[in-house]
């Protein structure tokens, strides 16, 4: 009997998202007014947290999350906390308190959107993170 073959089917994770650390003193709450205020963006409390499931469709943990659609620029930000009781969303990066993803962005500059976070009050450091360098970051699905 002739031996059966085995193939292995693998691909790169293709990120649709630009990724931007934001560090802050204030709760989830204050730090959206303090942005949409600031900035002018509408971040409103999403009706489900962000939630991260194991390969039993086991829910693991749950994050905080605010989103904003901009039907003009066609683009959907999500502000998630990254620490929820001792659970990071990216572990990589635990000093970071929240991530601002810019899901499908192709009409808004990144930089001129730190640089804007970085004047809003509530905010003590904003940082650019490449999702192609964080191993965690193919389990944020949008």
């Amino acid at each position: 009997m002739a031996k059966k073959k085995k193939y292995t089917l693998t691909f790169d994770q293709e990120f649709d998202f630009d990724m931007i650390g934001v560090c802050s003193h204030h709760s989830d709450y204050r730090l959206v007014w303090n942005i949409n205020k600031k900035i002018g963006l509408q971040l409103a409390k999403s009706n489900e947290d962000y939630v991260i499931m194991n390969k039993k469709g086991e829910v693991v943990s749950n994050y905080s999350m605010y989103e904003y659609k901009d039907e003009i620029d066609r683009l959907t930000y999500y502000l998630i906390k990254n620490k929820n009781h001792g659970n990071y969303l990216i572990p990589e990066k635990p000093t970071i308190d929240y991530f601002l993803f810019l899901h499908d962005n192709y009409a808004v500059n990144a930089k001129q959107l730190m640089s804007e976070l970085k004047a809003v009050p509530s905010v003590l450091g904003v940082y650019d993170f490449d999702p192609y360098d964080i191993e965690s970051a193919e389990n944020i699905v949008f």
